[in-house]
């Protein structure tokens, strides 16, 4: 039982180092959170990215000036759950992004919701697959 505290514990913890280190743009803090063959999905676009370096590259070259706040960080066991305010520019939106930890402790999958589904736009196609 004691381990299941642990974990959750972790999680909530990375949950909120995988927000604060975004929004930094902590690249290198980042990329320590993250498992080599991390998976980051986004539903609505239906587009899903490989790997610590995929993803990371996917984040420096996102444009716009976005910028994310926590508003509720929900942890139990290896997973975790946030419901984000993101704003870019003017512009705000919720959305909530779901953990899963590895046993290590660190964020082996992203799942990225947001309000409505969208066109990916231009110019990530190297980045990502499509389902």
């Amino acid at each position: 039982m004691v381990r299941a505290v642990d974990d959750t514990s972790t999680a909530r913890q990375a949950a909120h180092a995988y927000v604060d280190l975004l929004e930094r743009r902590d690249w290198s803090g980042l990329a320590a959170l993250l498992t080599d063959d991390v998976v980051y999905e986004m539903p609505q676009t239906r587009e899903r990215i490989r790997g610590r370096d995929a993803f990371l590259r996917f984040n420096t070259e996102y444009p716009g000036d976005w910028h994310l706040r926590p508003r509720r960080v929900i942890a139990d066991g290896r997973l975790a759950a946030l419901l984000l305010d993101v704003r870019v520019g003017d512009e705000q939106q919720d959305a909530c992004v779901w953990l899963e930890m590895s046993e290590h402790g660190l964020i082996s999958k992203i799942t990225d919701y947001w309000p409505e589904p969208y066109d990916p736009p231009q110019g990530r196609e190297h980045l990502v697959e499509r389902w």
